[in-house]
């Protein structure tokens, strides 16, 4: 009895040497284990971060992509030629799907591609249709309905007080053709110039003008006495 109480005492001290020997050990392991638990975690959050990103740039591109190249374009003014209306460097918004759904209508402010630069972008107004004859004369100009009747001036409100259409031209137009001028009659280089455009060349309509702020406004087409 007394040999077996000794071997149970020395079994204990045995194994509470081990356990204190292997605390350490074991505080070092749950710290790894801990360490192991946090990496992957933190892994794993910022890959799913990185996805919502990617997520959000793609659905983005999806919405605005289609918008800037189908839809609207924006626009710089350059130049004098649609002064009053328009001046230079100011921003404007183009309506490119209105007209895949009608047709232009006579006093739409359009952006038409430049006949002579083909990579340059022109902004005039309509102010003949297809079919109509043409005739400026004595500074005004007379719009024809059909090459038989008298015709009827029409009065432009837009322009500016005492503005007169300069030159002699005479032009029936074909049946996808449009006549464009500018507001700034002297100084616009326009159908009197490079002819009637086809319908193909008009790229839009001017729909907003953006900027400057204060001149912020939604453009639609005047009314004719015709």
């Amino acid at each position: 009895m007394p040999e077996e109480k000794q071997k149970e005492k020395q079994e204990e001290k045995t194994d509470e040497i081990l356990n204190n020997q292997a605390r350490p050990g074991f505080k070092r392991l749950a710290r790894l284990q801990r360490k192991e638990e946090f990496l992957p975690s933190f892994g794993k959050s910022f890959l799913s971060f990185v996805i919502e990103v990617a997520k959000v740039v793609v659905i983005s591109l999806a919405i605005i992509v289609p918008i800037r190249y189908f839809l609207i374009q924006p626009f710089y003014v350059r130049g004098a030629s649609m002064e009053p209306t328009f001046h230079d460097n100011e921003y404007l918004i183009i309506n490119e799907i209105g007209y895949r759904l009608s047709a232009p209508e006579r006093g739409d402010i359009v952006v038409i591609k430049s006949k002579i630069n083909p990579r340059e972008y022109l902004i005039k107004r309509i102010v003949g249709l297809p079919g109509e004859k043409i005739e400026i004369t004595n500074g005004q100009i007379t719009i024809h309905k059909t090459n038989q009747d008298a015709g009827v001036v029409i009065h432009e409100e837009y322009l500016a007080k005492g503005t007169a259409t300069s030159g002699n031209n005479i032009i029936t137009l074909k049946g996808d053709e449009y006549y464009v001028l500018g507001d700034n009659r002297p100084s616009s280089l326009d159908s009197r110039s490079f002819g009637a455009v086809s319908r193909n060349e008009i790229v839009g309509r001017a729909w907003i003008r953006a900027w400057p702020f204060y001149k912020m406004r939604h453009f639609s087409s005047p009314k004719y006495n015709l």
